[in-house]
């Protein structure tokens, strides 16, 4: 996934502080609106971990918005925001942690 092109594309990442918890919002995020997940990873030092889903803006929020609701009750969310238009260091960036 890491050599993917998502150059224009929103990116949504959300950090859960439970694996269980992460998988079940991802799901859920997959099935609300029409984004592809771009990595995710584990948090070395807890059980969480920090997702990375991409798209349009307007599904990247909807797929976030559905994740954060499927978490509710299965985990804490340690963080979540959409960048709607990452600048080119930031895509760079965030290639270089995909797949650690």
């Amino acid at each position: 996934m890491a050599d993917r092109e998502y150059t224009g594309q929103a990116i949504g990442i959300f950090e859960l502080d439970g694996l269980l918890a992460c998988y079940v919002a991802l799901d859920a995020a997959a099935k609300a609106a029409n984004i592809t997940v771009q990595g995710v990873e584990r948090n070395r030092l807890k059980s969480g971990a920090c997702v990375k889903i991409r798209g349009g803006v307007a599904d990247v929020r909807a797929a976030l918005d559905a994740a954060l609701a499927a978490a509710e009750g299965l985990g804490k969310v340690t963080a979540s925001t959409v960048i709607p238009a990452p600048a080119e260091g930031t895509e760079r960036t965030i290639a270089m942690t995909i797949g650690k």
